[in-house]
Parts: C-alpha cells; structure tokens; sequence
C-alpha cells in the first residue's frame, strides 16, 4: 500500500491517522505541494483534480478523496472499527467527518487562498474574517455533533470522526480560526493527542517535514 501526501496536508493527516489506528504498514510518498508537485503529470494520473491524498492498495488500484479512502480501508481492514455500533452514533461519526471534510477544510486548501490573495486582494483582515465566517462556521456544526460525554467524538474508542476532527483542528488553528466556542472539538484533541496513532500520524513527525 502507498499513500501519496503532503505533511501539513489536513486530507493526508486523516488517513495517516486511519492507517496509524489500523496498524497497516504501507510507503509513504511526498508530494510536495508548495513546489508544485501535485500539478505533474505523474500525479494528476492518479488524482486528476491534482488533490492529495492518493491511495494505493496492495492490488494496485488508486483511490482517491480522504472520506472515501478511509471507508475503503475500514471495509478491507474491518478491525479495529472506525465507527461504532450504534446505528445512530455511526450517523452522527459520518456527519462529522463529511461536514469537515466538504464544508470545513476546503476553504482552507491552498489553491483556494492562493486565488483570493492573488486574483481578489484578499488582505490578511479579509482572509481571517473569511476563514471565520466559513471554516468556523462548518466547525461549529460538526462540534453540536459530537458525544457530549467524550472523550471521543462517537463512541468509547476513537474512529473516523476523531481521524477528521484532530487535522482540522489542527488546520483551523494555524490558521487562527477561533477555537473557544468549540470545547468538544478540543476535548477530542486532547484525547487523541495522547494516544500513539495519533502521534505517530501527527504531522510534525512526517519525513517530508521541512527542518526548521
């Protein structure tokens, strides 16, 4: 299995997590994304939006969008579960992470806020308030739907949801989205943080990390 990503990608992080929480050995492949790799040929031949991550299985076939590659994975893999059994709970897991990842993270992609720093002037007061409206706006629905109980997302072990809300924290506080109204998602980090796949995912311990 290869995964090919970009280490601060928040796409590439939620199946890093996937793939840490299932214990699959698979390579990594870098695509660097400030270079301009994702618009080589090479890449575009597996992921035609030139998007990452693509996902390789171990019979060759190319996968592609995060939600997808983590339901392929949960399929093929089925233990540990990346949703829980209660039918109701499994719904609320699935919401979060298609919230996240169709309603949150894309306003956050770095084709997007190339275009409107370049071609609408956005200034940085424009692009904070944009990214508050937008990013933090889908956070804050996902964030009514998680246990309020905890310490995890949708259930008693971490899954999906947990996968997609730890990168998009991540995401949405680099880029100084206002997390105080949102004490479950925080909750769910902190959590997480402390347990191994997550450590392992993170993407300060990724190889195509730039040194500092």
């Amino acid at each position: 299995m290869k995964l090919y990503g970009y280490w601060r990608s928040s796409a590439t992080y939620r199946i890093r997590i996937v793939l840490a929480l299932k214990g699959v050995d698979y390579d990594y492949v870098p695509v660097n994304l400030l270079a301009g790799d994702q618009r080589e040929h090479d890449h575009v031949s597996r992921q035609p939006q030139g998007l990452v991550p693509a996902f390789e299985t171990s019979n060759g076939a190319i996968l592609t969008q995060s939600l997808a590659i983590a339901e392929y994975l949960d399929e093929v893999i089925p233990e540990p579960a990346l949703l829980p059994k209660d039918a109701v709970a499994r719904a609320h897991a699935r919401a979060i992470a298609a919230t996240l990842a169709c309603e949150a993270q894309p306003f956050m992609n770095l084709r997007i806020q190339k275009y409107l720093r370049k071609e609408r002037a956005f200034s940085d007061d424009a692009m904070a308030d944009w990214l508050g409206r937008w990013v933090g706006g889908a956070m804050k629905a996902a964030e009514s739907l998680i246990d309020p109980d905890g310490p995890f997302a949708a259930g008693p072990m971490p899954g999906l949801a947990d996968a997609f809300i730890v990168p998009q924290v991540y995401g949405a506080t680099r880029f100084g989205v206002d997390m105080a109204t949102m004490p479950r998602m925080q909750r769910v980090v902190e959590a997480c943080a402390a347990l191994e796949p997550f450590q392992i995912a993170h993407p300060d311990n990724q190889p195509d990390k730039p040194a500092d």
